[in-house]
């Protein structure tokens, strides 16, 4: 009897390579969803899946045994979602992970200790990067470990208070490679830690000594490294005009430089700190003393190829800004929010001038009218980025001609500003519009917003906050032909209802949602989105007295995504709040003035929201709920913010405004 040859059927993916397998899984990485069906669909997929993956942000420092022991050619490991990190676990990760792991961020975690680091330096060889932010107990004897590391490159340390100047020593002398460092408030740091850092780390190329009490007399060492490019100097107040006075350097790679709130720095010492400067790109100088006239724009001669400047809550003159517009016609970017002295005289003779400007915040700048704007859309056709928040006295006519002039828009914020639905139907034109703020503009409807939602499709994010004006016509508009919406804000349009909510439903890649003080939402319109917006991120339902267990029950199935809540003065009990516990990301949890709650059912529900970082509750509380609970969720990561609210009547939008312009001076 002749045997049956046996056929053997292929599967359509074994005839795939494992290089095209892996093209596959890059193009569906941004969706976690996605990731998750692939590698549960068969056991190849599922190996496959886990020898593609390099980057892992776990919930729990719990899982990490079971996490890395799958995934063995991580190289980036994200620690930030968990609060709690002991000794036990950095041995994990070095020993699970060491060979491969090359970026380790520890920014927001703690419980671990210099046995810990040292364990993890000496088994992660290749380790090049590491966050240690915000470990504010973190000693001199700890950052000696740290210099373990020999193959460190990337090193952040901001707001390790306890580290000296001896700590940062044995960092640099341990760890030459390093080409990027963060100091930011480490007020034990001063001139010595940092002149070490730059004599033992040729190869720095990025510095933040933000906020550390250093002089000039350390820069003098650092401006000689050769391949510095990004300086920052945020609130340095030891730097000053007299300690530069003798400065001389020629630092040609310097490219950006942060001298923002250097409150004793004025133009004789920018000046100095400038002079080899000349390939110079971006400065900050927000917050400074000195006022901006033409004397100090005389310091930027230098700088004559500068990019990007900000002078936020600076005074400016108009001679200062003209001369600035004269000396860098090659800026593309301008920052003077809050700058109140700012007058359409300097503001049109500075954007005349800068033909290829791209981005543009004039935000607070209460004196500019419709002047500024002409001159703004005639000379700057290029912008991508126009923020004009609360610029009052332009009237509404100007906006129809940003539209107009302005086509390559992508960012543009109108909050507090008198635009009207006219003015909407000329911004419509701008295609590529990403970002659009329409907070507090009483002026505009329905109509206005349809023609956003006709005419710009790419639009990513829309603030309606208080504009009282629109209704669920409106948002329905916006949900139709915005379908890749990723954050909405209606808080306070009293008119939406669940009709609104159900229309966003559509919008799948919604992210983030605040309908704070929207009385006629309930929970079956909150359930249309958690079902079909899978990413949900945050969401803002305060003062929403319709909203009740029913709405986040549904939430808790479907929105595992979430990580941010605030379902203060709502009808929810400790049966909605209980059921948060299922999303396993929830990170943080605001729950002021709902009677509904009992400290019983608060306390289990605190418990059970394992991740938890942060929760707001009403101060009543803090002496019902058992002491040590409290203590163990603090010892688990969880800041808690006691507020003592009491429910408060809104007042109506146009009184409201009013009142603000009339505190104003």
């Amino acid at each position: 009897m002749k045997k049956v040859k046996q056929i053997r059927v292929l599967k359509p993916f074994d005839l795939l390579s494992e290089e095209l397998v892996f093209i596959i899984l890059d193009l569906i990485s941004p969706n976690p969803s996605d990731l998750k069906s692939f590698s549960l669909t068969c056991k190849s997929f599922y190996q496959l899946e886990s020898k593609h993956r390099r980057s892992l942000k776990p919930l729990r420092s719990d899982y990490l045994p079971r996490i890395l022991t799958r995934y063995r050619n991580t190289t980036d490991l994200d620690l930030t979602f968990c609060p709690r990190v002991t000794d036990y676990a950095l041995s994990v990760v070095g020993c699970l992970s060491g060979p491969t792991l090359r970026s380790l961020d520890l920014s927001r975690s703690g419980s671990f200790s210099a046995a810990g680091l040292l364990r993890l330096a000496l088994k992660c060889v290749n380790l090049v990067e590491i966050d240690l932010s915000n470990a504010t107990e973190m000693r001199d004897a700890d950052a000696a470990v740290v210099a373990e590391a020999r193959s460190l490159e990337r090193l952040k340390l901001g707001r390790c208070k306890m580290l000296t100047d001896m700590g940062i020593g044995c960092i640099a002398v341990g760890c030459k490679k390093l080409n990027t460092v963060s100091l930011k408030w480490c007020v034990g740091v001063g001139d010595l830690g940092v002149g070490l850092l730059a004599v033992k780390c040729k190869d720095i190329r990025t510095l933040d000594l933000s906020y550390l009490p250093i002089t000039g007399k350390c820069l003098h060492d650092i401006l000689k490294l050769q391949h510095l490019e990004e300086l920052l100097l945020e609130g340095c107040f030891g730097v000053d005009d007299d300690s530069l006075k003798s400065l001389r350097h020629d630092c040609k790679s310097l490219k950006k430089l942060d001298a923002s709130s250097c409150q004793n720095l004025t133009h004789r010492g920018l000046t100095s700190l400038l002079s080899g400067a000349g390939y110079l790109q971006r400065l900050d100088l927000s917050h400074c003393s000195s006022v901006i006239s033409l004397d100090f724009a005389s310091s930027l001669k230098k700088v004559s190829a500068l990019q990007s400047i900000r002078l936020d809550g600076c005074s400016v003159t108009p001679d200062g800004l003209k001369a600035i517009g004269t000396l860098c016609n090659s800026l593309k970017e301008v920052s003077l929010s809050k700058c109140v002295s700012v007058t359409d005289e300097g503001l049109s003779s500075l954007v005349m001038k800068l033909k290829d400007l791209r981005k543009l915040d004039i935000t607070c700048c209460r004196k500019l009218s419709r002047v500024s704007i002409t001159q703004i859309a005639n000379s700057c056709p290029l912008l991508v980025s126009l923020k004009m928040e609360s610029c009052s006295l332009v009237s509404r006519e100007a906006f129809w001609l940003i539209g107009q002039k302005c086509r390559l828009l992508e960012e543009l914020d109108l909050t507090d500003n008198e635009i009207d639905d006219e003015g909407l139907k000329s911004i419509s034109s701008c295609l590529s519009l990403s970002s659009l703020k329409l907070g507090i503009c009483l002026n505009i409807t329905d109509k206005g917003l349809s023609y956003i939602g006709m005419g710009c499709s790419n639009l990513r994010e829309l603030d309606l906050y208080r504009s009282v004006g629109i209704t669920d016509v409106g948002i329905s508009t916006i949900a139709q032909g915005c379908i890749h919406l990723e954050t909405i804000n209606i808080s306070y349009c009293q008119d939406i209802t669940d009709k609104s909510l159900v229309s966003l439903s559509k919008c799948s890649l919604l992210q983030t949602f605040e309908s704070r003080g929207c009385p006629n939402i309930t929970s079956q319109g909150l359930a249309a989105i958690a079902v079909r917006c899978k990413r949900l991120a945050k969401v803002d339902l305060k003062k929403c007295p319709s909203i009740n267990d029913a709405g986040l029950l549904a939430l808790a199935h479907f929105s595992q995504n979430l990580k941010q809540i605030n379902v203060s003065d709502t009808a929810v009990t400790e049966v909605g709040l209980l059921s948060l516990a299922n999303i396993g990301c929830l990170q943080n949890i605001a729950v002021v003035n709902s009677s509904g709650l009992r400290p019983s059912g608060v306390a289990a529900a605190l418990l059970g929201c394992g991740g938890l970082r942060k929760a707001k509750l009403h101060a009543s509380l803090r002496s019902l709920l058992p002491l040590s609970l409290i203590h163990h969720l603090e010892a688990r990561g969880c800041a808690f913010l006691w507020k003592d609210n009491t429910l408060q009547a809104e007042l109506d939008p146009k009184y409201w405004k009013q009142q603000l312009e009339e505190m104003a001076p």
